[in-house]
């Protein structure tokens, strides 16, 4: 489980192809902590520590994750949002995260609003959003502003524009969604009680 707090941001130092698989080299100031075997969200995906290098470690995405995810999409040189598990006994900061994306999403409108941010998402599955919930973008823990049918804004303070991958995101790219937990069992038992 993780709270969608990022810990560190990576960069993509090699990309190596394996049949349908994906091995990734990401260097990150966390990079020497972690060991084999250790679950690691990047840009809100879980994956697995395989080999860990001085200030690199490498993970491997699956085609499931290549296919659901951006991580396909992403190039040498890169920059990603890490975050290690969350410790029990550990303050929930942000939500619960699961690290298993629901969809992408692609930014549509950056709004930059004199010290703060306000970013646009569009996603074209029938998930829901509402005002002030949460929902996790590329790892990151953020409430909802304003709530549409397959879009949605976020307000995004200083901080969290200068320490997280938000910083190198433009309109077009695209982006990992993952949605609240708790609204998507609701969202179930609504289409369970229709049929």
């Amino acid at each position: 489980m993780f709270t969608g707090i990022i810990e560190s941001l990576g960069v993509i130092k090699q990309l190596e192809h394996d049949q349908s698989n994906l091995h990734l080299t990401i260097e990150s100031d966390i990079s020497k902590e972690l060991k084999i075997d250790q679950s690691i969200a990047h840009n809100g995906v879980c994956l697995t520590v395989v080999e860990q290098l001085d200030n690199t470690h490498v993970v491997t995405a699956i085609k499931e994750t290549l296919d659901k995810s951006n991580i396909g999409r992403l190039s040498v040189g890169d920059v990603v949002n890490l975050e290690r598990c969350t410790k029990v006994g550990d303050r929930l900061d942000g939500h619960i995260v699961q690290g298993h994306v629901d969809c992408t999403g692609i930014c549509s409108n950056i709004q930059d609003e004199n010290g703060s941010y306000v970013f646009t998402i569009s996603y074209d599955t029938d998930h829901i959003t509402v005002e002030k919930g949460s929902v996790c973008v590329n790892g990151t823990s953020l409430t909802v502003v304003n709530s549409k049918d397959r879009e949605f804004s976020l307000a995004i303070i200083p901080y969290t524009f200068e320490n997280t991958s938000f910083k190198q995101l433009k309109v077009g790219h695209t982006v990992n969604l993952e949605f609240d937990i708790v609204g998507k069992y609701i969202q179930k038992l609504q289409l369970k009680q229709l049929v």
